[in-house]
């Protein structure tokens, strides 16, 4: 485990630090999204990351720091799966509800992919700390911006009530992140579908759009 590090320790610096990160972030991935980050300790995660803390310590400062970075890893992944969805083809062609639709197909896919990872990226998170909740509440500011162009293209083709969607918006990333947390606490996994046909419903009635389908 931990004492085998210095035996994987062979290649160039850079490479053995890369290895390193990859092997805690899977290990929290396993720990923090299975047994709970309040369950786990430092010296849970590199046992199985095979690792020493010092090196946990190095690299990510704290298992807080840990939890940060799998979120942000998470959460990224999500982020670029809605722009790929929102840069496909025919996509200018299409109603605000179909939009809406595919960019939370595509959020909800990559984020759910992995039970544990939803559980960390929705669950975990709350209320760990000050520090943690910042990095969260910037998350939030990032998404609002991101919905809020789509809110003002909607307007702008007549298909959302014309005023400002930005109050409506933050309310609406507020409450995405509450039903994400509700389904990744959840017994029995909701199917991706169901999870992102929630959160269009959501989106159209906060915007003042009406389903066309």
């Amino acid at each position: 485990m931990a004492d085998s590090w210095t035996v994987q320790r062979t290649g160039p610096g850079d490479a053995a630090r890369t290895q390193a990160r990859e092997q805690l972030l899977e290990a929290a991935r396993e720990l923090y999204g299975v047994y709970g980050y309040r369950a786990t300790s430092e010296h849970d995660v590199c046992e199985a990351a095979g690792v020493p803390v010092e090196v946990l310590r190095q690299e990510y400062g704290s298992r807080e720091g840990l939890l940060i970075a799998l979120h942000n890893r998470v959460t990224t992944t999500g982020l670029r799966a809605a722009e790929r969805a929102l840069l496909t083809e025919g996509i200018d062609d299409c109603s605000i509800e179909e939009r809406v639709r595919l960019l939370f197909d595509a959020y909800v896919e990559a984020v759910t992919g992995d039970p544990r990872e939803a559980r960390v990226t929705f669950v975990e998170v709350l209320g760990v700390s000050a520090v943690v909740d910042e990095h969260c509440k910037l998350w939030r500011a990032l998404w609002t911006e991101f919905l809020t162009g789509e809110a003002e293209r909607a307007v702008d083709r007549g298909e959302a009530e014309d005023r400002d969607h930005r109050v409506d918006v933050m309310v609406m990333v507020g409450t995405v992140h509450e039903l994400m947390a509700h389904h990744a606490r959840r017994c029995r996994r909701a199917r991706p579908g169901e999870v992102s046909g929630e959160l269009t419903q959501l989106a159209l009635t906060m915007l003042g759009s009406q389903r066309t389908g």
